[in-house]
């Protein structure tokens, strides 16, 4: 029970992109990278080599990838995603009504504008859902897909498997209204204590802490309760590009069940006591899994 609760506790927590090599970017990781900067996302392209585009989860910065883009920038072309709104971002078109379609529109929209031909996708959390959305719904788009520790229907982890997306939304309404009412000082304190639960180390807490505490609260909102009521259930059986799934070893009887309809998939259990963000937590398996699925 606390491990489900840890985990739904961090939900608290378009047109084609004009490249701007100058545009600012509180999420820039490398000075020698190019920017593209739009109204939902910006990606920061950095490599030489096959594509791989990279999206990190909610409330998350680019940065969750930062040592997968230093260890691979010489062998891949890597393409950053950063949601508007997220870990200091400025909001942009997210600041109002939806977030998750218009975000993964944007994602796709990028990928089409770029030129890309059947990239990786890599996605964290909720853009693990963004990545398989983006399969579910446009099945020529990517050539494979790598999801780091996201189900396709996030709010099994504390309603169990029998939840419906129409009984999530008044639980993420309930989580709305508290992200929205809490004062600076008790949105940190609730933000730190989440991020204890998804990694180990102090360093990446605070991290991770600090992301969220930078994000603009109502476009975090919305894309929680956006996340708490999308099932893909439904469509999983329709991914047909390759999947590779690594994951916490807790989720494994979730994980194995949400995936089961993939037809060509493969599920890797992270060290057993490594927590949600898997690439500070074990980043041995996690480089171990990403180079297996890149070369295949």
């Amino acid at each position: 029970m606390n491990y489900r609760l840890a985990l739904a506790l961090v939900a608290l927590v378009a047109a084609p992109l004009a490249s701007r090599a100058d545009a600012p970017d509180v999420n820039r990781l490398f000075a020698d990278s190019r920017l593209n900067s739009g109204d939902r996302i910006s990606v920061e392209v950095i490599g030489t080599g096959p594509d791989v585009v990279l999206i990190p989860g909610l409330a998350s910065s680019r940065a969750t990838f930062r040592g997968t883009a230093e260890r691979l920038r010489g062998r891949y072309r890597l393409h950053l995603v950063q949601v508007a709104g997220f870990a200091g971002a400025a909001p942009q078109s997210n600041a109002s009504g939806p977030v998750y379609a218009p975000t993964v529109e944007a994602i796709r929209a990028y990928i089409v504008s770029a030129g890309l031909k059947k990239p990786a996708i890599v996605g964290h959390s909720l853009g693990g859902l963004m990545a398989l959305q983006l399969a579910a719904d446009h099945p020529d788009l990517p050539g494979k897909l790598l999801i780091v520790d996201a189900l396709a229907f996030y709010t099994q982890l504390f309603a169990g498997p029998q939840a419906t997306a129409a009984g999530a939304k008044p639980y993420a309404d309930q989580m709305t209204k508290g992200i929205l009412a809490a004062t600076d000082p008790q949105f940190a304190q609730g933000a730190a204590q989440t991020a204890s639960m998804m990694a180990t180390a102090p360093v990446d807490q605070q991290t991770i802490a600090r992301w969220s505490t930078a994000s603009t609260r109502n476009v975090m909102a919305t894309a929680m309760v956006e996340d708490m009521t999308t099932d893909l259930r439904p469509r999983m059986a329709a991914i047909a590009v390759p999947v590779t799934v690594i994951y916490e070893a807790p989720l494994a009887a979730l994980i194995q069940a949400d995936y089961a309809p993939v037809p060509h998939k493969t599920l890797i259990a992270a060290a057993p006591a490594a927590k949600h963000f898997l690439m500070f937590d074990d980043p041995a398996g996690f480089d171990a899994a990403l180079d297996t699925f890149l070369k295949s």
